[in-house]
């Protein structure tokens, strides 16, 4: 099983939309998390789940206009794993949850950004706190989950992080016995966090792209399960 994230930067290099495409298409992933993302984006997937498009509000020359293009979606998550139920997130504009039937069983796929406007803000750590609470109650059944997109965090090195969101992230992770795939990969923030249960007996596999982040300033990151 193959999960992947990337981050697409809201197609800010939409010059390179085939090559992202190709991309997206090529590392042939089983659940693939895209955040920032675009519907200009189509994918070889049966199954596309997104969050709607946020109605934020900014002002540009004293004139309140969307934010957010029509076409753009915070999370998107892509399978060809059928889909037996939606979960209901802290906001449905930042964070997605699907439950998928996979052969290892039925898997929670939690699709998020924590801190749309990065970890520097108050709002940070307010939006982390509530996903903390998402992820107790969605585990409160016994679930297996994944959980995967911005995190905005790094978890090796000083590249980009706050502690106290470091620190929330990972108590909230061992309490629920979770495991951060990607937490030793350098100058990474986007992450695949897994059950431990469901990866106990597996070998993990860990590969990035767009590592010189020409096509967009993250690099996108995939774990390969192999039992």
């Amino acid at each position: 099983m193959k999960i992947a994230t990337w981050n697409v930067e809201r197609l800010k290099h939409r010059r390179s939309l085939q090559e992202i495409i190709s991309i997206c298409n090529n590392i042939c992933a089983d659940i693939l998390v895209l955040t920032e993302t675009d519907d200009r984006i189509k994918l070889n997937y049966n199954y596309c789940f997104q969050t709607p498009t946020p109605i934020d509000m900014k002002k540009l020359n004293g004139a309140e206009i969307p934010y957010y293009k029509p076409t753009e979606h915070r999370v998107s998550i892509f399978t060809d794993h059928k889909c037996i139920a939606h979960h209901t997130t802290f906001d449905k504009y930042t964070a997605l949850c699907v439950e998928l039937e996979t052969e290892r069983g039925n898997l929670l796929v939690y699709g998020t950004i924590i801190g749309v406007f990065g970890n520097r803000e108050k709002s940070f750590i307010q939006d982390l706190s509530k996903q903390v609470c998402d992820f107790k109650y969605l585990l409160d059944n016994g679930n297996n989950i994944c959980i995967c997109g911005d995190f905005n965090c790094s978890f090796s090195d000083n590249y980009y992080y706050t502690k106290d969101g470091r620190n929330l992230i990972l108590n909230s992770f061992a309490d629920n016995n979770i495991d951060i795939l990607t937490s030793n990969r350098k100058e990474c923030i986007d992450h695949i966090a897994i059950s431990k249960r469901f990866v106990s007996d597996c070998m993990i596999d860990i590969d990035e792209w767009n590592e010189e982040k020409s096509l967009s300033d993250h690099k996108g990151i995939i774990a390969n399960l192999i039992w």
